[in-house]
């Protein structure tokens, strides 16, 4: 019998450079893993049975039902999940970072777990090399953050509690299924660091920025010469590398 899918909230989380760590470190990284998402689901008042979660080794495959509000997801899960993480990770020698990519979609269930194109959406999200680079690129931060761009047009762009628009910044990334627009936040940063240029080590430019009146072009100059934007531009901030000093 074709099970029909249900609409949910996905959450895709990943421990940000897991490879390099030993077998015999890896549990511990798992146990705190646990630890901190578990707690932020109990403090946001999210458990089963709308709560349905995959272990993936380094991560969780986590997918909500369709009544749990998806604004206590990126407001207070997400706070109480930066929290306990910054708690955790206290006095630590190998704090634990994370990734974590969210969207909302149709999701299909069986006797094997979840799927459907809003469930690889959400991994490939949290997995991308703009949120890898981010998180390197914020050293002290424990969490970055990959919001679909559905997501954000649909919940987060109005607001709501504990939940800040304009600390996230849009990216194009290129993933297995082609060009996609993601928005990213570090959670404790006004706005996400930029991520290095893909000629510096890998990473997305980002997406001119609207600030209301105008716009906020971002250009990486690499030795002299000239660049021309069209339209009206307020601000250009500009990353030299290499060439003239």
């Amino acid at each position: 019998m074709e099970q029909e899918a249900a609409y949910g909230f996905i959450i895709n989380v990943d421990a940000q450079g897991s490879g390099l760590l030993s077998d015999t470190e890896k549990p511990e990284m798992r146990s705190r893993l646990y630890e901190v998402t578990g707690a932020a689901f109990e403090q946001a008042d999210i458990r089963a049975p709308r709560l349905y979660q995959e272990d993936r080794g380094d991560g969780i495959l986590t997918v909500l039902a369709p009544d749990v509000p998806p604004r206590r997801v990126v407001g207070e899960w997400l706070e109480y999940l930066h929290q306990n993480l910054r708690e955790i990770n206290r006095g630590r020698q190998t704090p634990l970072r994370l990734r974590a990519g969210l969207h909302i979609g149709p999701v299909t269930a069986d006797a094997h777990g979840r799927s459907g194109r809003a469930v690889d959406l959400a991994c490939r999200l949290g997995d991308c090399d703009t949120a890898k680079a981010i998180l390197a690129a914020a050293s002290a931060a424990p969490l970055v953050v990959v919001a679909s761009d559905r997501l954000f047009e649909d919940v987060i762009r109005s607001g709501g509690r504990w939940v800040d628009p304009e600390h996230y910044r849009r990216h194009d990334v290129d993933l297995k299924e082609g060009r996609r627009t993601a928005w990213f936040m570090v959670p404790g940063l006004p706005r996400p660091p930029e991520p290095a240029s893909p000629q510096a080590g890998g990473g997305a430019r980002p997406e001119p920025e609207s600030t209301g009146a105008g716009v906020v072009q971002y250009n990486h100059h690499h030795g002299s010469g000239e660049f021309i934007v069209g339209g009206h531009i307020d601000t250009i901030n500009i990353g030299r590398s290499g060439g003239d000093r």
